[in-house]
């Protein structure tokens, strides 16, 4: 999306479209009326800056209206319209200030249309970080299920794929956690003493008393393990047996491989695995492998 030549005539039906770098949009005051016929009389009427490729029109009433533009080839600074396609106007556009969005970023664009109730046939028109002003036109992003264990809260896996979508550039995005409550899988179960895999926020107090496999416990308790297959083969080497086990493994407990889901599992360890529709990192993977993940994610949807 960064830079590309837009092709005035195909854009109004296109979704997800955001002009980069914004400085390609320029955000203008506009007296007349909001019709398509009048808009774009008015543009092929004006110069536009060299590199302006979209513009919205703003008037006194807090109507917008939003416009591609095709400029004619020139050496100066500021050039005539060879053509205009009207995007949107009043009835189709939403107007949102956000400070705490960065309108570069098409996922958090997108994300903040979701919150706002944006819908694929509107506009939004932000105006957010230091005051610049960028839109997405219908809004349509992949939506990413991530399946991961809590606590801690947000899980790690979810957190990092939020930091990934706040710098990397790829398709929109939005996140839908799905958690898997360690404290509710072991609620209803009547045990003498717990063994986690290991230190974690809220896993200390679980009805009966805590161990910690990665801490090795000297001795052998009468526990039950909440751990995943990995875990397992731990506490066999360890100590020679496999006691009751509540499965903690989010690949094994995620329902439903219809859509675009990411989450990671502890028999990974170097490589990224796709099943389907589903992206598995490994446990530890870093931030390259989550965008490579959600990358993969947002390509299956793409050419859908």
């Amino acid at each position: 999306m960064g830079g590309e030549v837009l092709e005035v005539g195909c854009l109004r039906n296109r979704g997800n479209f955001v002009p980069l770098p914004y400085r390609r949009v320029s955000y203008q005051p506009y007296a007349g009326a909001m019709t398509a016929a009048a808009v774009e009389q008015h543009l092929l009427s004006r110069e536009v800056y060299r590199r302006t490729d979209a513009v919205i029109l703003h008037n006194s009433a807090g109507e917008l209206a939003v416009a591609a533009v095709q400029r004619a080839p020139c050496d100066g600074l500021f050039t005539r319209l060879e053509a205009v396609e009207v995007l949107a106007l009043p009835e189709d556009c939403v107007f949102c200030v956000s400070p705490q969005t960065d309108p570069a970023n098409p996922s958090a664009l997108a994300k903040l249309a979701r919150n706002q109730g944006v819908g694929r046939e509107q506009t939004l028109v932000v105006q957010g970080a230091f005051d610049h002003i960028n839109f997405i036109h219908r809004p349509d992003p992949c939506i990413v299920r991530v399946v991961e264990v809590t606590p801690p809260a947000p899980p790690k896996l979810y957190a990092m794929a939020e930091h990934v979508l706040s710098y990397a550039p790829l398709p929109p995005i939005c996140l839908e956690l799905e958690a898997i409550d360690l404290r509710a899988l072991s609620a209803g179960v009547a045990a003498e003493s717990f063994l986690v895999p290991c230190r974690s926020g809220g896993l200390d107090d679980l009805g009966a008393p805590v161990h910690f496999l990665d801490e090795r416990p000297p001795k052998r308790e009468p526990w039950t393990l909440i751990g995943c297959e990995r875990s397992l083969q731990f506490h066999r080497h360890y100590y020679g047996d496999e006691p009751p086990r509540i499965e903690m493994c989010p690949r094994r407990l995620a329902v439903g491989a219809d859509r675009p889901t990411l989450l990671k599992c502890c028999l990974l360890e170097f490589d990224i695995e796709r099943d389907g529709h589903t992206v598995i990192v490994p446990w530890g993977a870093d931030l390259a492998m989550v965008e490579q993940a959600l990358r993969l994610l947002a390509g299956d949807v793409a050419h859908a």
